[in-house]
């Protein structure tokens, strides 16, 4: 009997057609070997869609090598790439358009701005959102400043912590901005002050041309002055279930405004990191439990809004006061932070889970068809 097939489609970095997580794939294709799964990798740059073929990339366990085979499309489609500025992004959005009828376990998520607004709507996830607002013009950050001490400027389909600024009144000053933050190359910027007649000027300049949005600045430095924030990633298993993987610590390098581990970070034990925030150890257990709960509830929600989801992460940050706040949510969620942390056995499972649930869907799928 044939084995089900999942091909793990992927964009290259660059031009000499460099594989971000080609480690990460190498485990997954091993661990679907032992589970009865055929796996490969490809590209929207390999399809032949005259012939209806990949040229799938393959790797060999037993040998440690990669090779290529043409093969036909695979069952389901493990869909694992991120944004870009490339022609490689918008030959991605063609093949999606194009087969967007084949059996897709994940799908894109819509803009932060958008999903902001989708789980307002929820009595449920209000008391854990940031104040946000879409930026029309620089009135609308001035109206945020009114209220809140420090703002965040973020795009609205930004990752990787790029292009982000941290907008914050400075005290003592009157009508005096500090702005800092990291550019689109994710560099940090040099901090600077202007006053607030100058700051629709600076902004427009900023950046790309995508949209913004501004939000609430939640107090999250350590005593050294350092940011951080937890990185929660939550999966479907192998009965469709929607479980908490693992929930890992972040702290941002000195003089950023996010804890990405792109962008220098560091990650640590959530628990480790909490008992530096939170002094009662009580106060610490009902806050993990309430961050798991409201992980998986957000997945939960967002996959009966819009469908074909099997993991997300959630970047979640906890105030002064113990509230657990969402800052955003990532459909096409890195693992590192798992081996980071030496967490071997979580780091396993976030690759094992959507094998997992991949022969789940087939075998569903393929019951459906019998019936």
């Amino acid at each position: 009997m044939s084995k089900p097939v999942l091909g793990i489609m992927t964009l290259y970095l660059d031009e000499r057609k460099k594989l971000e997580e080609r480690h990460i794939y190498e485990h997954m294709i091993k661990e679907g070997k032992a589970m009865g799964l055929d796996v490969f990798v490809f590209t929207p740059a390999e399809v032949n869609s005259a012939q209806g073929l990949i040229n799938a990339m393959e790797y060999h366990p037993d040998q440690h090598r990669w090779s290529r085979r043409w093969r036909p499309f695979p069952d389901m489609i493990f869909d694992r790439c991120r944004i870009q500025k490339s022609p490689r992004f918008q030959q991605l959005l063609r093949f999606r358009s194009r087969y967007r009828h084949l059996l897709f376990l994940n799908r894109p998520l819509r803009n932060k701005w958008t999903i902001h607004q989708i789980l307002s709507t929820k009595k449920r996830f209000r008391p854990h959102l940031p104040d946000t607002r879409i930026v029309a013009s620089a009135n609308d950050i001035h109206r945020m400043l009114n209220v809140h001490p420090v703002v965040y400027f973020k795009p609205i389909n930004g990752t990787g912590g790029r292009g982000i600024l941290r907008i914050a009144k400075v005290q003592g000053v009157a009508g005096t901005y500090e702005i800092r933050g990291r550019n689109s190359n994710r560099s940090i910027i040099r901090p600077k002050r202007m006053p607030s007649g100058h700051l629709a000027q600076y902004l427009s300049g900023w950046g790309n041309k995508d949209r913004y949005l501004v939000q609430e600045g939640i107090q999250l430095e350590l005593p050294d002055g350092r940011v951080h924030d937890y990185r929660m990633l939550v999966q479907k298993d192998g009965a469709g279930r929607w479980q908490v993987t693992g929930c890992v610590g972040r702290v941002g390098a000195p003089k950023s405004v996010t804890s990405n581990l792109h962008g220098g970070g560091s990650a640590t034990m959530m628990e480790e990191l909490l008992s530096k925030w939170i002094a009662d150890p009580a106060k610490r257990v009902s806050i993990r439990e309430e961050a798991d709960s409201l992980g998986v509830d957000v997945a939960q929600f967002l996959d009966g809004q819009y469908g074909g989801l099997c993991e997300l992460a959630l970047d979640l940050a906890v105030d002064k006061t113990g509230r657990v706040l969402l800052l955003e949510v990532n459909p096409k969620p890195s693992r590192e932070v798992f081996s980071q942390i030496g967490d071997m056995a979580a780091y396993r499972e976030s690759m094992v889970k959507p094998l997992e649930y991949a022969k789940w869907v087939y075998s569903q799928k393929k019951s459906a068809k019998n019936a």
